[in-house]
């Protein structure tokens, strides 16, 4: 077997931001539903297509989001919470969740759930809001309607699916809920629906699902690493499922390597951008029977993948396993980068050809598998990438000479405060005049009838 071309996620906002601009269309009632999903419906499409056609081996679905992914996997578990449920249409009732919904013909005024960062990037998502005793129930059609709609166009999918762990870690518990209660004493509860889901897909007649668990690379206590252990032997022994990928990004295994090396899924995706110095502990570590995904191309950046670096780490991968046990993927969803290169017209052709967005990433990862039995590597893209990033080392764009003569000049003494903590803070207070507790926002209010009111004017 040779060396597969994967991809974790495609961004969604599409080449020219059509969701962007069918959102703000829709949300403003200058267009219908109808015509929204339409929109969205042709950019899954022209997704799907454009992986297919660039060569990648596993193409995600359920990726694409009309607003968040861990959004729709807490409507696909059943975790919506009550004051959303007298909504009842679900598109409206799903952006109520996401936006906040005022109705003054109907009454009904209910803020949106709260929304932070997702892990250290600057992507932001929905937190889901559990009760104490939430119960789950099963809502497939999203997922199993994007696995259609792909077969349609003779794509067979990897659907994506957040980790029941990572949901509940990302999840919070509603106001209400008992002090001592925490969203991990829910795994039970949640775990005969992820089972229901894999065996859902698999009388779908899904080869593959990918289950992102990127709470793996963080640093784990007992309680959490005894949960991830139970989750992931539950759903590697579920009786009917497809091969399960695991998904990790962001960091490294570290301390949590031997739970996800020993987790019986089929395959382990780890993100050797972010985290080189854990490829030979993972070559070790890996059992004979799991196939190997290397995060090598970078899903978080716009800079040309260096090939030739990129390409020795899975040359070491296919000497160790073989060809049939290793998959070459992105670091993570490609969620975070623009979606085409090719259609930015005001770059210079300089700085163009450092760069590389979604559609050229995966030219690079497609690269990348079929240059992996080679030991070196030749071809027109891994020409290029070394003509550019000779180019961009040494442009003096890059190399900033008072900069880096700044830099040489810091010593020792600069590294040092000259006045104590307590002589500040008096010029501080004399200078800013701040109340006792000063706070800010950084974001968006939760909206409500007065919020939208005072906007507007």
């Amino acid at each position: 077997m040779t060396v597969q071309a994967t991809c974790l996620g495609h961004p969604r906002i599409g080449g020219a931001r059509e969701l962007k601009k069918a959102l703000e269309s829709y949300w403003a009632s200058k267009t219908s539903a109808k015509d929204l999903l339409s929109v969205a419906s042709a950019l899954r499409q022209r997704h799907l297509t454009l992986m297919k056609d660039k060569g990648i081996d596993h193409v995600p679905s359920n990726d694409f989001s009309l607003y968040d992914n861990v959004l729709d996997m807490a409507v696909a578990v059943g975790a919506v919470p009550a004051r959303y449920r007298e909504i009842e249409d679900p598109l409206a009732r799903y952006f109520a969740m996401a936006r906040g919904h005022q109705d003054r013909e109907t009454g009904i005024d209910v803020a949106a759930l709260e929304m932070t960062k997702w892990f250290d990037t600057n992507y932001h998502y929905i937190v889901p809001e559990l009760e104490a005793g939430q119960e789950f129930k099963l809502d497939a059609a999203k997922i199993v309607a994007e696995i259609g709609e792909a077969r349609a166009l003779g794509v067979k999918t990897r659907p994506v699916i957040p980790g029941p762990v990572t949901f509940l870690l990302l999840s919070k518990l509603a106001p209400w809920a008992p002090r001592a209660a925490a969203t991990l004493d829910l795994l039970d509860r949640l775990l005969p629906v992820y089972e229901e889901l894999l065996s859902r897909l698999s009388a779908e007649d899904v080869d593959w699902v990918q289950i992102d668990e990127p709470y793996l690379v963080l640093d784990l206590d007992e309680r959490r690493r005894s949960a991830c252990l139970r989750a992931l032997d539950r759903l590697s022994t579920s009786p009917r499922r497809p091969r399960l990928l695991l998904a990790t990004y962001f960091g490294a295994l570290g301390d949590n390597l031997q739970i996800a090396a020993g987790s019986g899924f089929d395959a382990l995706h780890v993100d050797l951008v972010r985290a080189p110095e854990q490829f030979d502990a993972l070559l070790g570590a890996i059992p004979e029977d799991m196939l190997l995904s290397l995060g090598v191309v970078d899903g978080r950046n716009v800079w040309r993948t260096d090939l030739d670096a990129a390409h020795a780490m899975v040359r070491r991968a296919v000497e160790r396993l073989g060809g049939g046990r290793v998959l070459v993927a992105s670091s993570c969803s490609l969620l975070h980068v623009p979606s085409d290169l090719s259609a930015e017209r005001a770059i210079d052709h300089e700085l163009k050809s450092w760069l590389a967005f979604a559609a050229q990433k995966l030219d690079e990862v497609r690269a990348l598998a079929d240059a992996a039995e080679s030991a070196a590597p030749s071809g027109a893209l891994f020409a290029e990438a070394r003509t550019a990033l000779a180019s961009r080392r040494a442009s003096p764009r890059t190399r900033n000479a008072g900069v880096r003569d700044r830099v040489r000049s810091i010593g020792e003494k600069m590294l040092r405060r000259t006045s104590s903590f307590a002589k500040r803070a008096r010029i501080q207070r004399a200078r800013f005049r701040l109340p006792a507790y000063p706070t800010t926002t950084i974001g968006s209010f939760p909206q409500s009838v007065d919020v939208r009111a005072a906007r507007s004017a």
